[in-house]
């Protein structure tokens, strides 16, 4: 891929992480766990839990993000460092939206099929969690769409350079 498809990537994948981290920072600085309780009863481990995986996806989402300005900002654009950092985010934030390690939530892989949302939870949630992850998924499929590209690319460029 040239330079400058791969700069606008980065271009994009900066607004996109940009806005994501505004919408999970808001989300957890604005939030507890008694108030989502509040809003729907459910098993308090169970809200520990997406409240974990959802810190993390923001960490996981600031440091993509950081990586992607360093780069930007850059005097001399460096594609491979651009490359590798897109594949990073792709691991660390697409791959944790839409599958966390602790499977607070899951994709249901039938909604392309349905038009409706692709991310379940395991219990009924409070709205504002739920709507939070409504607001988020079609970003992050945009994004996951645009970098699938780096799934297999950048790791077969790594194993042929051994």
């Amino acid at each position: 891929m040239g330079n400058t498809i791969v700069k606008t990537q980065i271009e994009e994948v900066r607004e996109f992480l940009s806005d994501t981290v505004v919408k999970l920072e808001g989300f957890l600085n604005g939030t507890t766990l008694e108030g989502l309780k509040q809003g729907q009863p459910a098993d308090e481990e169970y809200y520990k839990s997406i409240l974990s995986s959802l810190r993390k996806l923001a960490v996981y989402c600031e440091e993509g993000l950081d990586a992607c300005k360093v780069i930007l900002q850059a005097e001399v654009f460096s594609k491979p460092a651009a490359e590798k950092t897109l594949y990073r985010i792709y691991y660390q934030c697409i791959e944790e939206f839409f599958s966390p390690k602790n499977d607070a939530w899951y994709e249901d892989s039938r909604s392309a099929y349905t038009g409706k949302n692709a991310i379940k939870f395991r219990q009924p949630v409070a709205a504002e969690l739920s709507g939070l992850l409504v607001s988020l998924e079609s970003g992050f499929q945009g994004i996951r769409e645009e970098l699938e590209y780096y799934e297999t690319d950048y790791r077969t460029k790594m194993l042929q350079s051994r």
